[in-house]
């Protein structure tokens, strides 16, 4: 019998993903003076979603900074007419809904660490060209003497009645671009975890966020909690080890894959849920060794099938050494391959549901 004291278990605080965000930037804004917070009302207003709450008041106007909203246009400018030809437009106008991502840009690429957050992912389309042809290919354009470390993040994915043009995963369309590194938060560790590792790389990160999650609370662990505290980008979690199935998923479905897994486990099916947290890179070696040990591969993801992150990880694990360990095929779980319909009993079925996890491993397993 060892003499040596019991270490005292670790305190675990029940935490909302939106507070793990907003610790996370407080504390990277207070490690680092070259950090900076900028979107659409962030500063005085909080942020659209609280997660900048009390930031502006304690790091000011220079370092959390409120833009201009990008679809109001300026008041200098002319009515457009609808029947006006593109021709026709003022010099500049197309570029003005871009304006604040390419401010961030340049500011990384002049040696600031700026947090570039779209009220949702769905307008960072209106600046698709700063975060894939500046942000993502300067560092390889300039053969490496051009980092631009930058951080774009917002909501993402399904949220509650917004439908069409406010509620899809972009997962798969900044997954896609080299350069990027794309990373995809579940629980509150993860959000804060992430969020702190991508401010301190050196490439631009896109950080996708669920607007379902953030009033979610979660359990953090003391280790959580502190100030160094960082996930490494590129690297899945094991959230329930199994001998089954595996589920991979990330963002909120990880949350769905661990209910189903749950009612599996009363009919004698073990499943482990791996957490991808990151896109790209991926980390495909933790998923191969989950597979080669369940010999079955169910994939889980908000987003629509085709191109999608379960078509990805279903092409590695066929092209890699676990696909000899396969019984069956893999089974992909998606959204469905339709604009998100403003209805709500159309909008629960466009998205994946534990039944449909349940039914895709049952499925898998042929019982």
């Amino acid at each position: 019998r060892s003499g040596a004291p019991l270490s005292p278990p670790a305190a675990v605080s029940q935490v909302t993903v939106r507070d793990a965000l907003n610790q996370a930037l407080d504390e990277e804004l207070e490690r680092d003076e070259r950090v900076f917070l900028l979107g659409e009302e962030v500063a005085q207003y909080d942020g659209a979603y609280k997660i900048s709450r009390g930031l502006w008041k304690k790091y000011g106007d220079k370092r959390v900074i409120d833009t201009p909203i990008s679809e109001v246009r300026p008041p200098s400018l002319p009515v457009i007419p609808p029947s006006a030809a593109p021709w026709s437009l003022p010099f500049g106008f197309p570029l003005f809904q871009m304006g604040f991502a390419g401010i961030a840009v340049g500011a990384a690429m002049a040696g600031l660490r700026p947090v570039c957050e779209f009220m949702t992912f769905n307008f960072s389309m209106q600046a698709i060209d700063q975060v894939i042809n500046s942000a993502a290919k300067s560092c390889y354009m300039s053969a490496g003497s051009i980092s631009v470390p930058i951080v774009f993040r917002g909501p993402n994915g399904a949220s509650a009645g917004v439908a069409a043009q406010h509620s899809q995963c972009f997962a798969a369309w900044y997954g896609h671009c080299p350069g990027l590194k794309v990373v995809s938060p579940w629980s509150s560790e993860d959000a804060k975890g992430l969020l702190k590792a991508s401010i301190r790389d050196d490439n631009p990160v896109v950080m996708l966020e669920s607007e379902l999650l953030y009033g979610v609370p979660f359990e953090m662990s003391e280790q959580a909690q502190s100030k160094e505290f960082v996930i490494p980008i590129g690297k899945a979690k094991i959230e329930k080890p199994g001998t089954h199935v595996t589920l991979v998923a990330h963002s909120r479905p990880v949350g769905h894959c661990l209910e189903a897994a749950a009612v599996l486990s009363k009919e004698g099916v073990e499943c482990e849920v791996i957490n991808l947290r990151t896109i790209r890179p991926m980390d495909i070696e933790t998923v191969e060794a989950s597979v080669v040990k369940t010999n079955h591969l169910v994939t889980v993801e908000g987003g629509w099938p085709q191109f999608g992150v379960g078509a990805e990880i279903c092409a590695r694990i066929m092209e890699g050494p676990a696909f000899n360990y396969l019984d069956a095929p893999a089974v992909r779980v998606t959204g469905a391959d339709v604009p998100m319909p403003y209805a709500k009993i159309l909008e629960d079925n466009s998205i994946p549901q534990v039944k449909d996890i349940v039914f895709a491993v049952k499925k898998a397993l042929n019982i």
